[in-house]
């Protein structure tokens, strides 16, 4: 199992992949066991976007992470910037 820093370092990479564009992005580990993230991710790719389509891709970026059980939880923060 890796380890809870990984997780989130892996999470962080491959938010930064789907977001290149992003003027914040942070993960963290909401309860310390490794499973439970709130993201926050603020780009101009959300501007216009309701917020279910936001909220949309970022679960599209951690789709894998979702589907094999590396996330359990997932809070989602986002907003458009410029």
């Amino acid at each position: 199992m890796a380890s809870i820093g990984v997780v989130s370092t892996q999470l962080q990479a491959l938010l930064e992949y789907a977001f290149p564009d992003a003027t914040q992005l942070l993960v963290e580990d909401g309860t310390g066991g490794g499973d439970h993230f709130q993201v926050t991710v603020a780009t101009p790719r959300f501007t216009g976007l309701s917020l279910l389509d936001q909220h949309r891709l970022v679960n599209e970026a951690l789709a894998e992470a979702l589907q094999d059980g590396t996330i359990h939880e997932l809070r989602i923060k986002t907003k458009g910037s410029e």
